[in-house]
């Protein structure tokens, strides 16, 4: 017999998806049975799995130790390091906001890859926040994904409701996301543009048509113009739709392909960026974003802005090209532009 007391991380979720994450290698059948014969209760009552946990109820597992080692399958491994440039723009007991670095995943694509959510992971490890023994029923984890060569914004949940206020209010475009971006030519005024968007799932490569097609998917980009300079513009990026490579693909589509976009962008374009400022990724950080809505009456997040300063290899361009560092603060981040 084992008895699991419910924390704060944990609160938020039905009993069945956190016995589904307890015991993850047992059969749901197994599970529904086990409650219908009350050898797996909340709180000494019988439960049938659709009830609500709250901080501080007890789950209680009448079944044998083997039993319940076998379902629970191997502990997950926790991250021992930290990696450099991973810097802390927000936190709470819910959610906690990072500055990821260019050339980090969002998510691992390899058992072996060292993600955000590792690093996020290992923070709280450090913290002792998480061990082994947690992770079985609450896994912290990244909400929204930037490339491995955009730097920026990158949310993450810390508890059960944080999660899913985060993936609610990026499915429901409640959030507003704001980009940094060099583009070849001239733009002189503020755009909205519409398409699109296909992705290959083999090539991991997108293309914008101004009509549907097969399993394509709509998309909006706003951008507003902030500097020139030799024949090159920095844009303020809205994004309004959130899809793969969605800023870069657009852009280029309409002729403005990104700095150093070695997929969408312009190969003479790139080596001119590379050769005088040693510039080896697409110049495009996410510098700012707005959230709105409320986990509970003490995390309110409406209006809540988070900014991230562009790293120095994009300032050390900006600064070549005679433009002025934007200062993110005077961004009206709640303007539709």
């Amino acid at each position: 017999m084992q008895k699991r007391i419910i924390g704060p991380g944990e609160s938020g979720q039905r009993l069945d998806k956190y016995l589904a994450r307890l015991l993850k290698e047992a059969p749901k059948s197994f599970l529904y049975k086990m409650l219908r014969k009350k050898n797996i209760v909340l709180n000494d009552h019988k439960a049938d799995g659709s009830e609500k946990l709250a901080v501080g109820d007890t789950v209680t597992l009448w079944l044998a130790d083997e039993t319940i080692a076998k379902f629970s399958g191997p502990a997950p491994k926790v991250p021992k390091t930290h990696l450099p440039g991973a810097r802390i723009l927000y936190e709470d007991s819910h959610l906690m906001i990072l500055d990821k670095p260019a050339g980090i995943l969002s998510q691992k694509a390899e058992a072996e890859d060292i993600s955000m959510n590792e690093i996020l992971i290992g923070e709280l490890r450090s913290r002792g926040e998480v061990t082994d023994e947690s992770l079985r029923t609450l896994k912290p984890s990244v909400c929204n994904r930037l490339d491995r060569n955009t730097s920026g914004i990158i949310t993450a949940g810390r508890t059960q409701d944080g999660l899913r206020f985060l993936s609610d209010g990026f499915k429901n475009r409640r959030f507003k996301k704001y980009y940094l971006t060099l583009v070849r030519g001239t733009i002189s005024e503020a755009v909205s543009i519409s398409g699109w968007l296909r992705k290959d799932e083999k090539t991991n490569q997108v293309t914008i048509k101004d009509e549907p097609a097969h399993g394509s998917d709509r998309i909006e980009t706003a951008f507003t113009p902030l500097a020139h300079g030799h024949g090159y513009t920095l844009l303020k990026v809205h994004l309004i739709t959130g899809r793969t490579h969605q800023i870069r693909a657009h852009l280029a589509s309409i002729g403005h392909p990104v700095a150093g976009d070695m997929k969408y962008g312009d190969p003479e374009t790139n080596a001119f960026f590379r050769q005088n400022f040693r510039l080896r990724r697409q110049f495009l950080h996410a510098s700012l974003l707005v959230l709105s809505g409320r986990i509970d009456p003490s995390h309110d997040y409406e209006g809540c802005v988070i900014y991230s300063k562009p790293p120095r290899d994009l300032t050390d361009v900006l600064q070549g090209l005679g433009m002025k560092i934007p200062d993110l603060k005077d961004f009206q981040a709640g303007e539709e532009i």
